[in-house]
């Protein structure tokens, strides 16, 4: 009995002196389990259930998040301050627990939770993702992260940045999947079901729609201004026109300029020479 009020007074608990001086072991059982810890009475020990083991878990991730977090960004001055501040930090714990409700097969109320994040901290982090430990999202206002996308440990993702889809996935991997220490830069796009290899960096603005090899460094953007024609459906991920078509348009206008230069030269030698005042006096 001493070793369970002694465990209670650990958990937090404040101990009366009537309390200590019961000596019904059943109402201390019945009061554990009422205060939703298990009791094994047979070994004399208290185990969790799984909710707190849920709960402890995730405090346990965001004190690794937030120590990660001293070490990456040198304007985090305290833990306090990390906690109550950093938007980054607050999307990723009602993910965590968004994501918990969603492999419960409790989707509406996960969407609902991961809405409510979306709403204070405008970071959109859907709950099918699969996020693992250490990603650091800074500033983070606009950071889209889609259903199917995977990250690994020690990511770090800025402000703007969207892994999502490219519009006519239809499988069940829809976005991308980023290794461990993979990098993220402001504003870029990271679109499709691709693959970011470890520690790779992609530049800010780019937007990716291949594979980076681990250690490479993406940059730069795809994108090609172009009008949709014949009814092809626009592609976030690729281009309504082909090179090919573009070359041969640019073949067909230049064919079409020689001819009206030619033209012109041919019509310049029928013309007759023009009277005027001086030409008269002269004759």
């Amino acid at each position: 009995m001493r070793k369970i009020l002694k465990l209670l007074e650990n958990l937090g608990y404040f101990i009366t002196d009537e309390f200590k001086k019961l000596r019904n072991r059943k109402f201390i059982i019945e009061l554990l389990e009422n205060l939703k810890y298990g009791l094994d009475v047979e070994l004399g020990v208290i185990t969790d259930t799984k909710l707190i083991k849920f709960f402890r878990k995730i405090r346990k991730d965001i004190d690794e998040e937030i120590r990660l977090i001293k070490d990456k960004d040198p304007a985090a001055k305290n833990a306090l301050e990390i906690i109550l501040t950093y938007s980054g930090l607050h999307a990723i714990f009602s993910y965590r627990i968004s994501h918990w409700l969603y492999k419960k097969k409790l989707f509406t109320l996960a969407r609902i939770i991961s809405q409510i994040s979306r709403f204070c901290t405008g970071i959109e982090i859907h709950p099918g993702a699969k996020i693992g430990k250490g990603l650091f999202i800074d500033h983070g206002s606009g950071v889209v992260i889609g259903e199917t996308a995977v990250i690994g440990d020690d990511c770090l993702i800025y402000q703007g940045a969207t892994l999502g889809g490219t519009g006519k996935d239809t499988s069940s991997r829809r976005h991308p999947t980023l290794g461990n220490n993979v990098m993220i830069g402001a504003g870029s796009k990271v679109l499709g079901n691709i693959n970011i290899g470890d520690n790779a960096k992609i530049g800010a603005g780019a937007i990716v729609t291949e594979d980076v090899p681990p250690g490479y460094t993406a940059k730069g953007v795809k994108a090609v201004n172009s009008v949709p024609y014949d009814k092809k459906e626009l592609d976030q991920g690729g281009d309504p026109v082909s090179i090919e078509d573009i070359k041969t348009q640019i073949d067909t206008l230049t064919r079409e300029v020689e001819k009206l230069e030619d033209n012109c030269l041919k019509h310049r030698k029928t013309v007759r020479p023009v009277l005027t005042f001086e030409n008269v006096e002269e004759i």
